[in-house]
């Protein structure tokens, strides 16, 4: 499905990008060069950009970006890379949610590949025999966890809607690389290192141990065959074969023959299928901001909190203020609180609200306008619950369906995940976020791939006193994601920035606090990544350890802020369109992004 934007001002937007692809700083991050100037009176050489976490998944995006692909064809690129060199974050064994916007079309474009349940799975699936809720590392190591593989068919759909170059060509540069080998970076080595249960699971100890059983050290040059032969297979046959032949029976045979067996089935491979959605927009001071609607709760919840804070002088308050954290919790707070209770795959929703009702009273204005009223400057809210939307009229009609009956979410959802960028020569533009889950995912191999523990997910109880939650598991279920990928529109309908983040649930207030950085604080994009993080994400305030004074500390502690600190490893990745029209890139210094801008090969 596609969000038409503005049609009246088709023709503005389609020129506004021609101008934005064609300017821009030259370099980014670690990596790029300047690009040669055409000649004078010549037409001005159409630009790209393209941002990720791993210099090498950045230089094959780029690659397909300088020989005229499009943004989508880059996306495919670099993910194929980032499975190889970054594959406790995402891979071809996870899923993604993809953002697309075509400004000669005028169109928003949102592809769901995220994993789905096997049709065996069953609502008490993570319960111990006793009935209680299995501990989380013993629930995502092993079979039980993974969930039906969606990013390579979700790719494979948006190729053959907006791919330029031929499928193909777009997985050999990680094929290469597979076969010849890649040094081994000091965040893959530090999580080898530190994930012990890794070790235990026969695939992954060969992978990535040595013989002795050390993690591989920084630098050391790893190869994969299996990788490059599953590539190869994909290249050749579409995403078929990844979906049937060898590479299915592989997968099956790893979630089937490990520990804590998933009962996935050849079937449950063959049926998958992506599914294109209505992106979730709304206001914030002028602009308007886009993301991924359910099941990712990520676009929703990043909404709300945007929402309750634009009563509030967040710019008056100062960037990183007692003050402006304080508002930013207390937003944060009755976000998550709905977000606990209603959002997951509407689609299988437990009562009778339709999707678009759920998303429709979670964002009506009235709604949020209440909501607000509850927030406090003097003093953080006691307690806080989710909201009843079903009191406020939208459109002067009530708002319909049933929100009484559900519970709250039960599911632990670590940090993890990987996110990207890209804008290609004619002003296309991708936002994804894509994920495995749990560092290396299951710890699970097969076919050279990390296979992800996505239904953990899923609220491990399926209901809380007999009243169900929105989030349990269920066959052909998707579980509910925080992955926010975002696009900005200006008050003329121009994309004026893109951006996401990797995290777990902290992703949603990591892309809060770098879009208020942008628009109230007027930041740049470098900038307001890195401005440290205070996020609200499981039902207790965090803030960056190192980032914040003591005072600021003592101050939100003054205010009922029970906050504690400790280290938070976003991996943001985004630009910004300056009045030039030049790219205002970032890439996250706390993972090993970088972002490259230049010049399309006429």
């Amino acid at each position: 499905m596609a969000y038409l934007r503005k049609g009246a001002r088709a023709l503005a937007v389609i020129t506004a990008m021609l101008a934005f692809a064609a300017c821009g700083r030259e370099t980014g991050g670690q990596t790029g060069a300047p690009a040669a100037r055409s000649e004078a009176g010549a037409a001005a050489p159409k630009r790209y950009f393209v941002a990720a976490a791993n210099r090498h998944a950045v230089e094959a995006g780029a690659m397909a970006l300088e020989r005229g692909g499009s943004a989508v064809d880059a996306a495919i690129a670099v993910q194929a890379v980032l499975g190889l060199v970054e594959p406790q974050s995402s891979g071809l064994g996870g899923g993604a949610f993809m953002l697309h916007y075509d400004p000669a079309a005028g169109t928003l474009e949102t592809y769901d590949g995220r994993e789905v349940a096997p049709a065996s799975a069953r609502p008490d699936r993570f319960l111990t025999p006793e009935g209680e809720p299995m501990n989380f590392l013993d629930a995502v190591v092993g079979g039980l966890s993974v969930g039906v593989p969606g990013v390579v068919r979700m790719l494979e759909l948006a190729h053959e809607e907006h791919g330029v170059l031929p499928w193909a060509e777009l997985f050999e540069p990680a094929a290469r690389l597979a076969e010849e080998g890649f040094a081994v970076s000091p965040r893959l080595h530090g999580l080898i290192a530190r994930i012990p249960r890794l070790k235990q699971m026969p695939a992954a100890a060969e992978y990535f141990y040595t013989e002795d059983g050390a993690p591989l050290p920084v630098g050391h040059v790893l190869k994969n065959p299996a990788y490059a032969r599953t590539l190869r297979l994909i290249a050749e046959g579409g995403a078929d074969a990844f979906y049937e032949g060898e590479i299915a029976a592989a997968i099956v045979e790893a979630v089937n023959s490990a520990p804590n067996p998933g009962g996935m089935t050849l079937e449950d491979l063959r049926d998958y299928r992506p599914v294109k959605r209505e992106a979730v927009c709304g206001p914030y001071r002028g602009y308007e901001i886009c993301s991924m609607a359910p099941p990712s709760s990520g676009g929703v919840t990043l909404l709300q909190i945007l929402a309750l804070l634009e009563p509030f002088d967040m710019k008056g308050a100062g960037a990183d203020s007692i003050e402006a954290i304080h508002l930013l919790f207390e937003a944060s707070r009755l976000a998550y609180a709905d977000r606990n209770m209603y959002l997951g795959d509407l689609d299988h929703a437990a009562g009778d609200l339709a999707p678009e009702a759920v998303i429709a009273g979670l964002l009506n204005p009235a709604y949020l306008a209440a909501r607000a009223a509850l927030i406090s400057r003097a003093r953080a809210m006691e307690s806080v619950g989710a909201g009843d939307p079903s009191v406020y009229a939208i459109d002067g009609e009530a708002a319909p369906g049933r929100w009484s009956g559900f519970a709250p979410d039960a599911s632990p959802e670590p940090p993890s995940t990987s996110h990207f960028v890209i804008v290609d020569g004619e002003g296309r533009v991708v936002s994804m976020t894509t994920t495995v889950e749990f560092a290396f995912g299951s710890h699970l191999m097969a076919a050279g791939m990390v296979l992800n523990n996505q239904l953990t997910d899923f609220s491990f109880l399926p209901e809380r006193d007999g009243v169900p939650v929105a989030n349990a598991v269920a066959p052909g279920k998707r579980p509910r994601s925080s992955m926010t990928p975002a696009i900005v529109f200006d008050g003329e309908g121009e994309v004026w920035a893109a951006l996401g983040s990797p995290g777990g649930p902290a992703i949603i207030g990591y892309v809060a606090k770098t879009l208020i950085g942008l628009i109230d604080w007027g930041l740049s994009m470098q900038a307001a990544i890195d401005a440290p993080h205070a996020v609200y994400p499981r039902g207790a305030p965090i803030l960056e350890a190192g980032g914040f004074d003591a005072q600021i500390v003592a101050g939100l502690r003054r205010l009922g802020h029970d906050v504690s600190e400790r280290e938070l490893t976003s991996g943001l990745h985004g630009f910004r369109r300056l009045p030039d029209g030049t790219f205002d890139g970032g890439a996250d210094k706390r993972r090993e992004g970088t972002w490259k801008t230049g010049f399309v090969a006429e």
